[in-house]
């Protein structure tokens, strides 16, 4: 299942490069958050083939490589918020103030499954399926650019961030009743992690303080230029 989630990762990209939708000329910090990011993933997969091949030595010493990435992979994926919000007014088909508290909040969600992920790695079952879950969170960019989100409104986000993660989630609670006969909790808790944070960021986006933050937010900028409401790009 690592393989496929890195595969819908890179696959979403990829499209949007073979499409003409995005393209090498972007700026410098555009690569640099994708070199980033297809690195921490790159870890991930590299991480389960180990333990497939035995190897759980060098996935140990590898993975205090990987769990220092993550936090790098917050910070780059939180400067590429503020940049494509200020400067291109974010993906026209997610409404702004949506965008702006769920995307930070999704990135941390990462994080924090990541990190108990590693506090309770002497426990194989948990931590497994938390780093799963984790990283199954970052999957938005990836499925948003492989489905036809203008015409999803106003529910793309939804279904480009919050289902992916949920749907792997299932899977993985399947396989665990098939296999043993029962569905390990971490798979639950996954979820869980997943809607609560999506109900807090509704929360707070669409709270009357959402919108007055998101307009203090992109003052100025370029971003301000496009309506807050999601839209059709023309």
């Amino acid at each position: 299942m690592s393989c496929l989630l890195a595969a819908i990762i890179v696959g979403g990209f990829s499209f949007n490069i073979v499409t003409g939708r995005s393209s090498f000329s972007l700026p410098l910090v555009y690569h640099f958050h994708g070199i980033v990011m297809m690195a921490g993933l790159g870890l991930y997969v590299a991480q389960n083939s180990l333990i497939l091949a035995g190897n759980v030595a060098l996935h140990r010493r590898l993975g205090w490589i990987a769990a220092g990435w993550v936090p790098l992979m917050v910070l780059s994926g939180l400067l590429l918020t503020q940049i494509s919000l200020q400067e291109r007014g974010g993906p026209p088909f997610f409404d702004q103030n949506q965008f702006l508290i769920s995307n930070p909040l999704h990135l941390l969600g990462f994080a924090g499954m990541v990190a108990w992920a590693v506090t309770v790695r002497s426990d194989t079952g948990w931590h497994r399926r938390l780093m799963y879950c984790g990283f199954a969170m970052l999957l938005g960019p990836g499925v948003g650019r492989l489905i036809p989100a203008p015409l999803l409104i106003p529910y793309a986000w939804y279904i480009a961030a919050v289902l992916p993660p949920i749907l792997f989630a299932v899977v993985g609670i399947l396989a665990d009743r098939r296999r043993y006969g029962r569905a390990h909790p971490a798979w639950f808790w996954g979820i869980g992690v997943v809607i609560g944070i999506q109900i807090v960021a509704d929360l707070l986006a669409y709270s009357p303080l959402g919108p007055q933050f998101t307009e203090w937010f992109l003052a100025g900028t370029p971003g301000a230029e496009r309506p807050m409401a999601a839209f059709m790009p023309g």
